[in-house]
């Protein structure tokens, strides 16, 4: 079973090859100019909004597998999402990486939370610490997530390097 996936992934190493280039390119762009590269994704994000928006319309008179009403609900707020991003690339720019920093920040209160909790209810000590930990990531993440927003591209970016050079190698290995 592994020499027969292992020779599906040889005929594909390319595909492997492209991603780490893509990668690479994005994890330098995010390095390199992380302001311009967030705005561009916020324009990429407001027409993907705008596309989606448009074709959740176009689904409310061609497709009956679904009640029209959520595709009619779903078109219209994505036309206002990507019109609205589109209008404030900038403003995205810095919303985006801050909404994640924010959602983080309450995912690990919610785990720091529950780990103390499993903790003290037969986790052991390994689930307590680990609960603290995430605790006090979540305190630090919502307590300034605007400025921990600023580290995002650059976190990102270095991940997205690290990523492409494994998947170059990885591509080459495959490749045999």
């Amino acid at each position: 079973m592994a020499i027969a996936a292992r020779m599906d992934q040889s005929n594909i190493w390319w595909v492997f090859l492209l991603e780490g280039i893509a990668a690479l390119i994005f994890g330098a762009l995010l390095l390199t100019d992380p302001a311009a590269t967030l705005v561009a994704l916020g324009v990429f994000l407001g027409f993907y909004l705008l596309f989606v928006g448009v074709l959740e319309l176009v689904r409310v008179f061609v497709d009956s597998s679904q009640p029209w009403l959520w595709s009619l609900i779903v078109g219209i707020l994505g036309i206002i999402a990507g019109i609205v991003v589109l209008n404030h690339p900038v403003l995205t720019a810095v919303a985006l990486p801050t909404t994640v920093v924010i959602y983080l920040g309450v995912v690990s209160l919610v785990m720091g939370i529950a780990g103390i909790i499993g903790g003290f209810s037969g986790g052991g000590i390994g689930s307590f610490l680990l609960g603290i930990f995430s605790l006090i990531i979540g305190v630090l993440l919502l307590g300034s997530p605007l400025t921990t927003a600023l580290a995002v591209p650059f976190v990102f970016g270095i991940l997205l390097l690290i990523e492409g050079v494994a998947l170059i190698v990885f591509a080459f290995r495959v490749k045999g």
